[in-house]
């Protein structure tokens, strides 16, 4: 494995004042983004590009997200130390390492196997602990139900209500739902009398959500 040099670490202080510059405030979410070495998720040929404000090609039909994209998520999820958190789409595991330095005992699931199978042995040796599952992620994983925040990394055609069902009172959930173009950012918080709050956000494009509640008809 590739080491985490002055050099990287010099590229993510560059990459973290753009994503200052882009309008990301929350700090503990740059303080995560800062700590994790994003080059070790995608092939050492790419180690120039890797702190690059920009989506990658990881295989298997599959993106590393833009650094931006992960943070404006991750600070609409605005994790707390401890709280449970659902990951829909492991992908490289990226994401799931910034939520897990943000203190998210966190599940992460993945609907690909080889994608679940690289991710699950990276981030154990790079030392982040969480729960790993292979499967459908727009069925949630209702074992672990329920979650403090739920997050999912790929565009849904519509809200899972599955997912909105997982969600503790007081939770919050992440979603870009839209067509296979463009997705819109919605964020959904389930209020302590249970009723659902729906807040329409910025625009994006990802990589299509999979499965039951997916685009697999």
């Amino acid at each position: 494995m590739a080491a985490d040099t002055y050099k990287t670490k010099g590229m993510r202080q560059v990459l973290i004042n753009s994503l200052r510059k882009k309008g990301i405030t929350h700090e503990r979410v740059l303080e995560a983004m800062n700590k994790v070495p994003r080059h070790l998720f995608l092939d050492s040929a790419f180690l120039s590009y890797a702190y690059q404000d920009k989506a990658f090609n990881i295989g298997e039909g599959q993106t590393i997200s833009q650094p931006y994209t992960v943070a404006y998520q991750s600070s609409l999820l605005d994790v707390q130390i401890g709280e449970k958190v659902l990951e829909i789409g492991t992908g490289s595991g990226y994401q799931a390492s910034v939520l897990i330095e943000m203190g998210a005992n966190l599940y992460t699931i993945e609907y690909n196997r080889k994608l679940y199978e690289k991710a699950k042995h990276l981030l154990q040796k790079l030392k982040y602990k969480g729960n790993f599952i292979y499967g459908d992620g727009s069925q949630g994983f209702t074992p672990s139900a329920p979650y403090h925040k739920i997050l999912v990394t790929a565009g849904a055609p519509t809200v899972p209500h599955t997912l909105v069902e997982q969600l503790a009172e007081g939770g919050r959930l992440v979603i870009p739902v839209g067509n296979l173009q463009s997705q819109q950012m919605y964020c959904i918080d389930k209020l302590p009398n249970g009723k659902i709050k729906e807040t329409a956000l910025d625009f994006f494009v990802f990589v299509p959500l999979l499965g039951k509640y997916g685009w697999d008809k």
